[in-house]
């Protein structure tokens, strides 16, 4: 387990009954409020636009740095947590141009360029869409996919599945925190393009009613 999970722990009993974790994304300290999403399951939400500006520059930055050595063309990610990070990487990238995958039907996404997908954080089946104005943007293209939290690897499966249906040439995939390993047996071969700034675990419920990490299990 890399060093920065290492050190990601839920803290003491007072941070415990503000049901928080503090975990690292890069160089900066955040505290995620620990959300139930299951009977069994809590998780650390991580939504990216509450940390401000400096915070989403700061992080798209280092991300980029992760990332440039693969020398992507166009960066894609998925709406709407997805778009800040977009422009913070295309910008520390040197770029000028980024892609926006939709979760919500809009008028001008039609049904060309659809796949379906499974969040975990909304249980709810829904579709993702590619505007067909963009494709030509992302035909022939080495693109980097990237989103703040990988967790059970459902949109991001779907969003290599769309570029890859429409010419794209996904060659790297980046987030803020990869979360538990279930994305691991989902992305298959395409979990060796995943580079992250940090790592945070699921959280099962002990015996006696704490949270537990759990670093390997399935949501």
């Amino acid at each position: 387990m890399p060093a920065f999970a290492r050190r990601s722990a839920v803290r003491d009993d007072r941070a415990i009954a503000e049901r928080t974790y503090r975990t690292t994304i890069g160089s900066q300290t955040v505290d995620l409020p620990l959300v139930q999403v299951a009977p069994d399951v809590t998780i650390a939400l991580l939504v990216c636009v509450d940390y401000g500006v400096a915070f989403s520059e700061r992080a798209g930055e280092e991300l980029a740095e992760l990332l440039a050595d693969t020398r992507p063309e166009r960066v894609v990610s998925v709406a709407t947590m997805g778009i800040p990070l977009a422009i913070e990487v295309t910008r520390a990238l040197g770029l000028d141009d980024y892609v926006i995958l939709y979760k919500t039907p809009k008028i001008h996404l039609g049904d060309t360029w659809v796949e379906p997908v499974r969040s975990i954080t909304t249980g709810a089946d829904q579709s993702l869409r590619l505007d067909p104005a963009r494709v030509d943007t992302l035909k022939g293209r080495r693109v980097a996919v990237v989103d703040d939290v990988v967790s059970t690897g459902a949109s991001l499966r779907a969003s290599l599945q769309l570029l890859r249906r429409v010419g794209a040439e996904p060659v790297v995939v980046g987030a803020f925190l990869t979360e538990g390993q279930q994305w691991r047996r989902a992305l298959g071969e395409d979990a060796e393009m995943v580079r992250a700034l940090g790592a945070i675990p699921l959280f099962r419920t002990g015996s006696d009613g704490s949270l537990v990490e759990d670093w390997l299990g399935d949501a």
